[in-house]
């Protein structure tokens, strides 16, 4: 059996290498649909049974969290090294500068549309109008804010084996840029070290290629588990906000980065998406950016054609400040609160959602659940009640699930535009089959 398993892990990783990812990415697409069936089983005749127990609080939550957790692991050594090769690779210092200014930009700038597509959604929708909430008995408890000046002393490591230890990103990615722009101005010293770091990167890469097998099996216990928990009874109040929000997301990844890619990388986005398949169904599946990264990052390089240099500082960084669908989630649940307590914002209430929401995305951590969290503060800054936040939880991780998949859709967009202005986008790669 073990020989078998071995076999076939080695033959998907060849096939893998070759750049024929269909076969995998069927197989995480039949996961995810099993998962969805099985749920919703599981939560209309199995809740309260021995097996219904078993299966939802046993095999799928350890399935489930080995599965993270074996994509969480990847996430740290991955950063690190591939963002200090690609820093490195650059060569020329001022590169670093031309190509982080256009992918911050970039990234503010779909962030910024993105939630005022959700504004203007939710005011036409009007989801929190004409309906009765509990909202007496609503509870959330949100953690203070940082104030502006430790939100940018934090970005900075003081310890970055702490940083590292702990997952924060902001932090490694600014030790990994630094670490690469230092094997830069070193010489040939800095040259011994960066061939450390490829060969580092190219196992790190072969472990993902590996722990990708069993994808479709993580995702399948992710997904069955959410179902019979939740079940479609969870959405029967709140169906106009759920609407609303999947609405907006699936308009700001069918309209806004076709778009985009048309104007400014002035490619199809029809290779774009099919490629982006296995990496949007993992978001999907795991609500994290962070998990999936190792995957979009293989997809972005191998798939898509951007050139390392390129997409190994593009996509970490978009993985912890570009929040496109968290920032539509933002926009719509603000409006709905708003509503529902009979609050008027106003034109320049609306104008500073947009800025606020824009701005808390940087720093955000790609981890489920942390749109909440980023809601509270924009909440607080409109002086709207953070309990209305209770309001939201049942279906917020369904929708959390998917606007991961926008983030992570918004992150390979950006890093294909990018690369083409930089002439490190092979339109060869990016249109192949």
């Amino acid at each position: 059996m073990l020989r078998v398993w071995r076999n076939a892990v080695s033959e998907s990783i060849e096939e893998t290498e070759l750049g024929d990812t269909n076969l995998l990415t069927k197989r995480i697409l039949i996961g995810l649909a099993a998962g969805m069936l099985v749920g919703v089983v599981l939560n209309r005749w199995g809740q309260g049974t021995l097996l219904g127990g078993f299966l939802v609080d046993g095999v799928f939550y350890v399935g489930g969290k080995i599965f993270l957790s074996s994509l969480k692991l990847l996430v740290v050594p991955l950063v690190l090294v591939s963002l200090a090769c690609g820093t490195a690779a650059l060569e020329d210092v001022t590169k670093l500068g031309r190509i982080g200014g256009k992918t911050l930009g970039l990234y503010l700038m779909t962030t910024a549309i993105a939630i005022s597509l959700a504004i203007v959604a939710a005011i036409l929708v009007g989801p929190g109008l004409g309906a009765e909430y509990a909202t007496d008995a609503l509870e959330f408890t949100v953690k203070d804010a940082p104030s502006l000046a430790d939100t940018l002393i934090n970005i900075f490591p003081s310890n970055p084996f702490q940083a590292m230890a702990e997952g924060n990103m902001l932090q490694v990615i600014v030790f990994a840029i630094l670490l690469g722009v230092a094997m830069t101005l070193a010489g040939e010293s800095g040259r011994d070290l960066l061939r450390v770091f490829q060969s580092a990167n190219e196992v790190i890469m072969k472990l993902v290629f590996v722990l990708m097998q069993i994808a479709p099996i993580g995702i399948f216990c992710l997904i069955a588990k959410v179902i019979a928990e939740q079940g479609p009874e969870t959405f029967q109040n709140m169906l106009s906000y759920f609407f609303t929000v999947l609405a907006v997301l699936l308009l700001h990844a069918a309209v806004t980065y076709p778009t985009m890619l048309l104007l400014l990388a002035r490619v199809s986005p029809i290779p774009f998406f099919r490629k982006l398949r296995a990496p949007m169904s993992v978001a999907f599946g795991t609500a994290s950016s962070g998990a999936t990264l190792p995957v979009t990052l293989r997809t972005v390089e191998e798939r898509l054609g951007v050139h390392d240099s390129v997409g190994s500082f593009t996509v970490p960084l978009g993985a912890t400040i570009n929040m496109d669908g968290t920032a539509i989630m933002q926009g719509v649940a603000t409006v709905f609160i708003a509503q529902v307590y009979g609050v008027e914002i106003g034109p320049a209430g609306y104008l500073t959602v947009v800025v606020t929401a824009t701005l808390a995305s940087i720093g955000t951590a790609g981890v489920p659940g942390v749109g909440t969290i980023m809601l509270a503060m924009v909440l607080q800054q409109m002086g709207l009640p953070v309990e209305g936040i209770g309001l939201i939880l049942g279906v917020d991780r369904l929708l959390d699930m998917t606007r991961t998949a926008v983030n992570i859709t918004g992150d390979a967009a950006v890093s294909c535009i990018v690369a083409r202005s930089e002439g490190k986008l092979d339109l060869e790669t990016f249109n192949a089959p």
